[in-house]
């Protein structure tokens, strides 16, 4: 009898293990980035959010090629160098997510995207946290509507966070992202956890800061590894 309940075990201890599994950027769209001419396509990557993925360092000071976006593009290129990619930006310093929801159909969607990254964590902290959690999910269902593939970025740092603490506002906005996208199926690139990480290996906040609440090249540097980590 216990010979005969050892595959059956093993058959339910593989399912949950394969129920479990993060979400993965779609086969689909690793095909697509894989083909070589003259089969392949632009694949069109859209950064959505508030002034980190727009560029800006030390306020007013834009430098895209500095900056995750098109930092993130590269690592994507190098693991798919047959692909034609375009980093596109459609984010806008100073927006939270409560604005950035209300024009994603607009602006992001009628671009027909290959997949859409998004970030507001840090302006999220304005807004109350329910307000935050809706914006986040509608545009996760917005876009899965559409089928296109979604990423959810948790915050970059910024001064003055009391990291682990469970009152500190991005923390708890990090939070709701993480929820939203365990609940909605989508992609998370938990760059938040990655900054932490960095930080309590000794890394000193203020060299992966151009200002206050805006990474510099070090601290986009973070962003953009973890999102080439999932392609």
């Amino acid at each position: 009898m216990k010979w005969l309940l050892l595959p059956f075990f093993l058959l339910f201890a593989g399912c949950a293990a394969i129920s479990a599994r993060e979400p993965q950027v779609p086969a689909s769209l690793v095909a697509e980035l894989d083909k070589t001419w003259p089969k392949n396509r632009s694949i069109h990557l859209v950064f959505h959010g508030h002034s980190v993925p727009s560029g800006y360092h030390k306020t007013p000071e834009v430098k895209p090629f500095d900056s995750y976006p098109l930092m993130a593009m590269e690592k994507i290129q190098k693991a798919h160098p047959h692909a034609v990619i375009n980093s596109i930006v459609t984010a806008i310093g100073g927006e939270d997510s409560v604005k950035g929801a209300a024009r994603f159909e607009k602006d992001v969607l009628t671009l027909r995207p290959d997949i859409v990254f998004i970030d507001y964590a840090l302006n999220d902290r304005r807004q109350p946290e329910a307000d935050v959690e809706n914006a986040w999910r509608s545009m996760a269902r917005a876009a899965k509507a559409k089928g296109v593939p979604v990423v959810f970025l948790t915050p970059t740092g910024a001064d003055n966070v009391r990291i682990d603490e469970p009152d500190e506002p991005l923390e708890i906005r990090a939070a709701i992202i993480r929820k939203v996208a365990a609940e909605e199926g989508v992609l998370l690139a938990d760059v938040w956890a990655a900054w932490k990480a960095d930080l309590k290996r000794g890394v000193k906040q203020d060299s992966l800061l151009s200002q206050a609440n805006h990474p510099n090249r070090k601290g986009h540097e973070i962003a953009a590894k973890v999102i080439g980590d999932l392609f």
